[in-house]
């Protein structure tokens, strides 16, 4: 990329456009660049770091700006609860790319996995959800619908929390693996009430911690439905933490 120009210093350059490049495979950058590249040559000029900042934005996902602004909230939600329940770093938020919103999240490992760390766990899943209830009193259909969405995900978390991992009330050391799946609350009612226990205390703690920090909530949603993308760095900063 040596015949790319602008009055930047490479890492200065870089930073947004690795931020506006998350969700991406190296294949669709190599994709877009030579494209840029391209484009660039037939206009007889260099290629320059907003070229690439342009053609990054417009493959992003266009939502109307009432969608756009129900995302930020949803996944502000997330990022804000990972953190301030401390048990993942928030590397970065992105709306308009892949399923709609993403938060990139890398957990502690560190940290001893005991049935309060389990709720917190459902808790950040969950906050999304939260979130929207908070801000405009209903949600969306996102946060369910799939295998790989924040209900699911929860609702596993809590029927692991009862059938494998030793942290029921009633018959804590029966080991029962989840080979059925979801299928197991079907059959079993009281095996049911007992996760969605779990589930209704997770969304209690999340709706909780958003509710103490609406103000930030807000103020996080606000710079994220403008920009698109926002760094972890950039979350800690307006929560007041340091890294």
């Amino acid at each position: 990329m040596s015949d790319i120009t602008q009055c930047l210093s490479p890492q200065s350059a870089l930073q947004p456009l690795a931020l506006q490049a998350l969700g991406r495979t190296g294949a669709d950058i190599e994709r877009l660049i030579r494209e840029v590249r391209q484009r660039a040559r037939r206009e007889k000029r260099d290629l320059t770091w907003a070229d690439i900042e342009h053609a990054l934005g417009d493959q992003r996902m266009v939502m109307s700006d009432d969608l756009r602004w129900r995302v930020s909230v949803h996944e502000t939600g997330h990022a804000i609860a990972w953190t301030l329940l401390r048990i993942g770093e928030v590397e970065s938020i992105t709306i308009g790319i892949q399923d709609i919103g993403q938060v990139t999240v890398l957990r502690h490992t560190h940290l001893a996995q005991t049935e309060d760390w389990l709720a917190r766990t459902m808790a950040a899943v969950l906050a999304g959800r939260v979130a929207e209830q908070i801000v405009f009193g209903e949600v969306l259909a996102g946060s369910g619908g799939g295998e790989d969405s924040d209900l699911a995900k929860a609702t596993g978390i809590a029927l692991g929390a009862e059938t494998s991992l030793g942290f029921a009330e009633r018959q804590p050391l029966l080991y029962r693996p989840a080979t059925r799946g979801f299928d197991m609350l079907t059959l079993d009612r009281e095996l049911a009430d007992r996760v969605n226990a779990r589930l209704l205390a997770a969304e209690d703690l999340a709706r909780r911690l958003l509710e103490e920090h609406e103000a930030k909530l807000m103020e996080i949603a606000i710079g994220l439905n403008e920009s698109g993308v926002m760094s972890g760095d950039e979350v800690r900063r307006l929560l007041g933490m340091q890294r």
